[in-house]
């Protein structure tokens, strides 16, 4: 089996849907919705807990149907064969991506290089979960006789967002344990977390897989030596625990070999959640909780490997932002989870999306002349109606949104979340419906305004409408419809990966950066003189 590398505008669904975007962007969604009252109905997919609304978007079924054609064209079940049969897929980095085999049952199999991995990835969630049941007991104390009651992730990137957002996002489900994250290689930032904890009772999760990375390891010597200043140097094995597989550096850290937890290199940073590097999140709400994240994520693997297209919320979520991006020129897609809980889900799904899909080479190794990964952001309703909103609702920009959503609240304030599920409908039906000239015209005469106050204001009143959204509307928010629910944006970007024709599971671009900042750090502090630009010369001037 082979990964297929097809340039997607050389297929004939593509062709179609060029000519079927002349003829369809002149139809409004109030139009699709007068011609087919039946178009919910027609137009959203009930999932177990999950409900996906497609209908306020701008297609019909024949859009849908070439869709699918295109998808089929770019071989895209093949792709999944590939995918999950454990080929490398990630070609540059020459690795296979599974991701998905840590959230398999403990009785399946997934080889890769001829191995089972499955055996493996449960041994390591075994220890982990004995690992953060010692510490939630009390049983793991400190080198002063204490129990844990702190606990600091120290990662960046995937070993830091996907932690830090899960953990936040099950704040409900957590146990005594106060989690904490350290990130930014910024000085003040590490102080700011560490100057009201506690050595005697805090435990550091270092998260780096090379145990190399710059701004992981600065920061892990920065807490090491503040912890050193109050205890003595054993006790560095009691505290710092690490989440790597660079078992030399580790120890000579001062970290015990068994409290070392490896993760392998076909788990891409932006997908480890889901490994050893979840280690914080298994110490903030216990194993059982983190069980059901992973059985949920499963649960969305399984309808996406099985479900036919048309039904399949993945594949179908891809092919709509592949229809917006690519036919009707809308570069962004915002994300709007209506809980507090998910607030920082746009930020995760930022890096997942795009430095997954922000390429511009093609699988075949050529320059890409269509547009590729689309911009992620977002923020948690109702308070993004306040931020952003005015920008979708009257801006000149085509911004299709993802409208997220809980049927029922989780402390059972029953007032709060009727207030909230109206907005979070309003908000779309108004996208949808928008207001027109004769209707401002109208609500300015029944609050007695003048004819000349209603020609004035009546112009700012109006609302296009006709702004897409998908709702994923779910029933409640548990580890398990978590679970579900990132893994269904992961899937997303595979599929995506595949239309596009590129590589989803390499980041070469985070890597130029890196290397100018270790030159650029040379000269700062005074070890070597590189020549610059003008620009970067005179601002490294105004630094000595």
């Amino acid at each position: 089996m082979t990964f297929p590398s097809i340039n997607p505008t050389t297929t004939a669904a593509w062709k179609k849907l060029q000519d079927h975007f002349v003829e369809e962007q002149q139809h409004t969604l109030q139009e699709y919705f007068r011609a087919d009252p039946q178009r919910f109905a027609h137009f959203s997919i009930k999932w177990e807990d999950f409900l996906v609304d497609l209908s306020k978007n701008n297609l019909t079924k024949k859009t849908l149907g070439l869709l699918e054609e295109l998808a089929n064209e770019v071989k895209l079940q093949q792709a999944m064969e590939a995918y999950f049969s454990g080929e490398k897929i990630n070609v540059t980095e020459n690795r296979a991506v599974l991701h998905t085999a840590l959230r398999l049952p403990e009785d399946a199999q997934c080889y890769t290089n001829g191995l089972d991995v499955v055996p493996e990835v449960q041994a390591v969630k075994e220890k982990m979960y004995a690992f953060a049941q010692e510490v939630i007991s009390g049983q793991h104390k400190g080198y002063a006789g204490k129990p844990i009651t702190d606990v600091v992730n120290i990662g960046i990137g995937g070993s830091d967002l996907g932690p830090a957002m899960v953990t936040e996002a099950l704040t409900f489900y957590k146990n005594h344990l106060n989690i904490h994250f350290v990130s930014n290689v910024e000085g003040d930032h590490v102080r700011e977390v560490i100057k009201t904890l506690n050595p005697e009772t805090t435990l550091f999760v270092i998260v780096s897989k090379t145990f190399t990375t710059q701004e992981t390891l600065s920061n892990a010597r920065t807490i090491r030596k503040w912890f050193l200043s109050h205890a003595p140097k054993e006790a560095v094995a009691q505290h710092f625990v690490a989440v790597s597989t660079n078992l030399e550096k580790i120890i000579e850290f001062g970290i015990h070999p068994d409290n070392v937890f490896p993760m392998k290199n076909w788990v891409g940073g932006r997908f480890s959640l889901w490994s050893s590097v979840g280690l914080s999140i298994v110490l903030a709400v216990g194993p059982k909780h983190f069980e059901a994240l992973l059985q949920g994520a499963h649960q969305m693997d399984e309808h996406f490997r099985t479900a036919p297209f048309q039904e399949n919320i993945p594949v179908v979520l891809a092919l709509i932002s592949v229809w917006y991006n690519n036919f009707y020129g809308a570069e962004s897609e915002a994300i709007i989870p209506y809980t507090q809980y998910l607030r920082n889900l746009p930020a995760y799904l930022q890096q997942g999306i795009m430095e997954s899909n922000g390429k511009g080479v093609d699988r075949n190794g050529n320059k890409i002349d269509y547009q590729t990964g689309t911009i992620i952001w977002g923020g948690s309703g109702t308070n993004a109606q306040h931020a952003f909103f005015q920008h979708i609702h009257q801006g000149t920009k085509r911004i299709p949104a993802d409208f997220i959503g809980f049927k029922t609240s989780l402390y059972g304030e029953q007032e709060h979340q009727n207030k909230l599920l109206s907005n979070f409908l309003a908000q779309t039906e108004a996208l949808m419906k928008g207001k027109s000239l004769e209707q401002a015209t109208a609500e300015l005469k029944e609050k007695g305004c003048s004819e000349d106050e209603i020609n004035q204001l009546a112009p700012f009143k109006v609302f296009d409408g006709n702004k897409p959204t998908t709702t994923i509307l779910i029933d409640q928010l548990t580890p398990n419809s978590l679970g579900k629910l990132i893994a269904l944006y992961e899937q997303k970007i595979f599929v995506q990966g595949v239309l596009w024709n590129i590589y989803s599971y390499d980041q070469w671009g985070v890597e130029l950066g890196k290397q100018l900042a270790n030159t650029i750090l040379s000269d700062i502090e005074g070890k070597s003189n590189h020549p610059h630009d003008s620009s970067t010369a005179g601002l490294l001037d105004q630094l000595s």
